[in-house]
């Protein structure tokens, strides 16, 4: 059999199960060929089990071709590779309103600046209006005197940006802006595509809100609005994720996806005069993978929330949506666990990369006829030769009772139920966040390994509000959040607490961002549980973050004053008992410097004893030698006081 290889983007080696650098496990003075410590190699990563990086090309830039984009200092340039000549396509005015980059801090999907028409004779590029954002000012150290780096920061409630949509014509040299009029000035542009003809571009029109969607079509030659194919709305919030994908061979259908239409994120067949049809017609959330005119190919959560498969479905168009027939799916991938995909352009190939909770990484390549499969890398046990911990892989109710929530429990080395342990619970517990898989260990962090090395029962678990369990699970959060993550955190704690191993006096609770929030959020509304917290870059109060997010799921200080006031930790700081250890970095863009600091003030004022670290060049997330230091600091905190 001829061995088939796809361009891997880096963005899905990072999302892979065992490959990756910041995946931690190690007990050994250093790696084989590293000039890393034993903590440095812990942390960093390094022995765990990789797929071999020379497997995989590397990705060609949008655009390659003889045309190529790139932006500089805010401008949007055009480089002809024929002539070795580039060509500005639109001028920035200083740093406030910029072209070709992504826009809404890449939210809704949002991640490119600009795009390609598929005959490559246009392309639709973002226009980011900045002047009305408030800045907020970060410290650069590294200046004799010290100086101020001011961002753009929209916050929740205040001024946002104005997004526009160009479409620059290379043959002419000329560019026009779609003829967007739905909402307020301050909506968003999301999910740009190009009809396969390169005559239409199709955007999904956002009111600020995030409560009306509007997927409309727009003339490419001058931007003018065709017409509003279909509509979303919904009380607690839309977010569309995706762009559409054309049924290869029409121009008049697509597929679409959205959870807003039934209780789960699902796939439609949609024509361009909007009529709509359900094509994946299963309670779980999908995700697209790729169509050949005749099977759409995409992957689901039906066998379990823990596992990722992939399926086709077989179509016949027909001359329009209701005429269409459908197929029964067919599953692709019959191994038991976690499968990423990739898949060739004619979709007749496609790698598979998965394993399970007892299955290290294994990539395939597959044919969607279903009748080819070859082993490319087949991994070994990374943590042959470690000492090893028992992962045990279960669920546990939600306090509605309505689900069942995914956990693992890494037991101790050499455990003994007759002994007492202290336990750790590592938690995130926000949007678009799933902890738990059928993947290898559960899709473990190896700090939580060390720990468990290190005498600790370690705990991790789903809740709802986070992804890939459908709308209503994910939207119980709505306006409040923090409130039913925590409910359903504390069933699973309270469930330990009943084990006669398991040391009630010594719990303690670590987590970054959205998990330094849900840490602190625990640590004060638990105080006589939660007896210790490291809280990293964490959300304090809602009313600073920024509004593409922020107002997402809690709205704005004036439309919820209650919900504001229920999730704001300020007033929470007065109960805060156990011993409680905030990191921040102090470039933090993303959860900037006004949360904890305002926290820290709010325990002096109450002559509270809080122990604070910043790490003075890192930004929201802690990376290189930083980041070793950081979880040095953690692991020592912990064995220092629980």
């Amino acid at each position: 059999m001829k061995t088939r290889l796809f361009i891997l983007s880096a963005g899905l080696l990072s999302a892979c199960t065992v490959c990756f650098a910041q995946r931690v496990i190690d007990t050994r003075e250093a790696h084989p060929g590293k000039d890393l410590s034993m903590e440095e190699a812990i942390y960093l990563g390094v022995g765990y089990s990789r797929i071999p990086r020379e497997v995989y090309p590397s990705l060609p830039s949008p655009g390659a071709g003889r045309f190529t984009a790139f932006t500089s200092e805010g401008s949007l340039w055009l480089k002809d590779e024929q002539k070795d000549e580039s060509i500005l396509i639109a001028q920035a005015d200083g740093s406030a309103i910029v072209y070709g980059e992504s826009v809404s801090r890449n939210e809704f999907g949002i991640n490119e600046g600009w795009f390609f028409s598929p005959d490559s004779s246009r392309i639709a590029f973002y226009r980011k209006d900045q002047s009305r954002v408030t800045s907020f000012p970060l410290l650069n150290i590294r200046s004799r005197t010290g100086e101020l780096k001011p961002i753009y920061y929209p916050m929740n409630g205040m001024a946002s940006e104005h997004v526009q949509l160009g479409i620059y014509d290379i043959a002419s040299g000329q560019s026009r802006y779609l003829d967007v009029k739905d909402f307020s000035s301050e909506r968003y542009i999301t999910n740009v595509s190009w009809s396969p003809d390169s005559k239409y571009v199709f955007a999904q029109i956002v009111d600020r809100s995030q409560h009306h969607m509007r997927l409309n079509q727009y003339r490419a030659d001058d931007g003018s609005f065709v017409r509003c194919i279909l509509k979303e709305d919904n009380d607690a919030w839309i977010e569309p994720l995706d762009p559409i994908h054309f049924l290869k061979g029409r121009t008049d259908l697509f597929i679409y996806r959205t959870d807003n239409r039934n209780a789960y994120r699902n796939l439609y067949l949609v024509d361009t005069l909007g009529h709509v049809r359900r094509l994946t017609a299963v309670d779980a959330d999908v995700e697209y993978i790729g169509n050949n005119g005749k099977e759409v190919f995409y992957t689901s959560a039906e066998v379990s929330p823990v596992e990722n498969h992939l399926y086709g479905i077989s179509i016949k168009p027909g001359k329009n949506v209701s005429a269409a027939k459908f197929g029964k799916p067919r599953a692709l991938t019959p191994e038991r666990g976690w499968h990423n995909i990739i898949m060739d352009a004619e979709c007749e190939w496609f790698n598979d990369i998965y394993s399970n909770a007892s299955t290290p990484t294994k990539l395939l390549s597959r044919s969607t006829s279903g009748k080819t499969s070859e082993v490319i890398f087949e991994g070994t046990d990374p943590l042959e030769g470690y000492a090893s911990c028992k992962v045990e892989l279960g669920t546990v109710p939600s306090a509605d009772g309505k689900y069942e929530n995914y956990y693992r429990l890494i037991y101790p080395k050499d455990f003994d139920e007759t002994k007492k342990y202290p336990l750790i619970l590592y938690v995130y517990g926000g949007p678009h966040s799933q902890m738990v898989q059928d993947s290898w260990l559960g899709n473990i962090r190896m700090w939580e390994m060390l720990m468990a090395q290190r005498g600790y029962l370690v705990y991790v678990q789903d809740n709802r509000g986070t992804q890939n369990r459908g709308a209503e699970f994910e939207k119980a959060i709505n306006r409040r959040c923090g409130q039913e993550e925590m409910a359903d955190q504390m069933m699973g704690i309270k469930r330990l607490l009943e084990l006669p191993y398991v040391d009630s006096g010594r719990v303690g609770v670590h987590g970054w961002s959205y998990g330094g929030f849900m840490t602190i959020s625990l640590m004060t509304n638990y105080p006589d549980v939660f007896k210790l917290g490291v809280a990293g870059g964490p959300v304090i109060d809602w009313k600073w973050y920024e509004i593409m997010y922020g107002e997402r799921y809690m709205d704005n200080p004036q439309t919820n004053p209650e919900g504001f006031a229920l999730t704001s930790l300020i007033n929470k700081a007065s109960s805060l008992k156990g011993k409680l250890l905030i990191c921040q970095g102090a470039m933090d863009s993303t959860v900037v410097w006004e949360h904890s600091l305002s926290f820290i003030q709010e325990c002096i004022d109450n002559e509270i004893q809080v122990d604070y670290f910043p790490y003075p060049l890192a930004e929201h997330n802690v990376f290189g030698r930083n980041r070793i230091h950081l979880m040095d600091k953690v692991t020592a905190y912990f064995n220092d006081y629980l």
